[in-house]
C-alpha cells in the first residue's frame, strides 16, 4: 500500500499519469494495487515499432526483439524483473535465446532498471560493453561515426565498462547516487576514452516509477534529502 501510495504521487508529480503522461494500463493497475506490474509494453507515444511492426499496449518484448521509437516518441517496457524508459529516435535490440542477457543501444537514449539476478547484464554501446547486475543506469548513445561517443550513468549499483578502443582503460566500480557519470569515446586521437561527464537527461522520479513497476524501490529513496536529480 505505502508504495502504491507513493508511486501514484511520483507518478502525478513528474506529469506522468493521464492521457499526456504513462498509459491508463499502469495507473489502473497501480490503483488496483498490481505492484508489479505486467510484463509487456506500458506507455506508447508517437511511432514505436516492434521488429519493424506498429507495436501495441500490453505487447510483449522478449529476446531477439528490436525496439525503435520515432522522433518525439517513447516506450516504457517492462521484461522479468527489468524495465525500460525507452526516449525518442532511439533503436534497442534485445539478445536472442542463445544471448539473452545482452541487450544492444544501436542509438538513442534508454533508462533501465535491473533486478538483482545472480547472472550478469551485458549492454552493447557503439563505443565498449558495460556489465551491470541490480543496477540503474541511464545511456544515451550517438551512433557509430567516428566521432560519435555514448554518455553512461551508473545512477547506482555495479559495472563492468570495457572502451572498445581502449580495453586497458578498463573500470569496474559502484554507485549509490549519480556519482560517476561518464562519456565514452572511440576516437584513438583522444587521450582517454574515458572522460566525466554530468548528469543529463534522466531523473530520480523517472527511477522511481521504473523501480515500482517491478516492486522496488531505488536505493537512494528516503536517503537524499531534496534530491538534485
Amino acid at each position: 500500500m505505502q508504495l502504491r501510495r507513493h508511486l501514484l504521487k511520483t507518478l502525478a508529480g513528474a506529469g506522468l499519469l493521464g492521457p499526456a503522461g504513462i498509459s491508463g494500463l499502469v495507473s489502473n493497475a497501480l490503483a488496483m494495487g498490481k505492484v508489479p506490474v505486467a510484463p509487456g509494453l506500458h506507455r506508447l507515444r508517437g511511432e514505436v515499432m516492434v521488429n519493424a511492426k506498429p507495436a501495441r499496449l500490453g505487447q510483449l518484448i522478449g529476446p531477439g526483439d528490436t525496439v525503435v521509437t520515432g522522433p518525439g516518441s517513447e516506450a516504457i517496457y517492462v521484461i522479468g524483473q527489468d524495465a525500460y524508459l525507452q526516449r525518442d529516435a532511439s533503436t534497442v535490440i534485445f539478445g536472442s535465446d542463445a544471448a539473452k542477457s545482452l541487450f544492444r543501444v544501436v542509438t538513442g537514449k534508454i533508462l533501465s532498471v535491473f533486478g538483482k539476478t545472480h547472472e550478469r547484464r551485458d549492454i552493447a554501446v557503439s563505443t565498449g560493453t558495460i556489465g551491470i547486475r541490480g543496477t540503474g543506469c541511464y545511456i544515451e548513445d550517438e551512433g557509430h561515426a567516428a566521432s560519435a561517443r555514448s554518455y553512461f550513468c551508473l545512477c547506482y549499483g555495479s559495472a563492468d565498462l570495457t572502451p572498445a578502443a581502449a580495453p586497458q582503460e578498463y573500470q569496474s566500480y559502484s554507485t549509490t547516487h549519480h556519482d560517476k557519470p561518464m562519456y565514452i569515446f572511440n576516437d584513438t586521437k583522444m587521450a582517454r576514452m574515458i572522460v566525466p561527464a554530468g548528469v543529463v537527461n534522466h531523473t530520480d522520479d523517472e527511477l522511481t516509477l521504473l523501480e515500482g513497476l517491478v516492486g522496488r524501490w531505488p536505493p537512494f529513496y528516503g536517503q537524499v534529502g531534496g534530491s538534485r536529480y
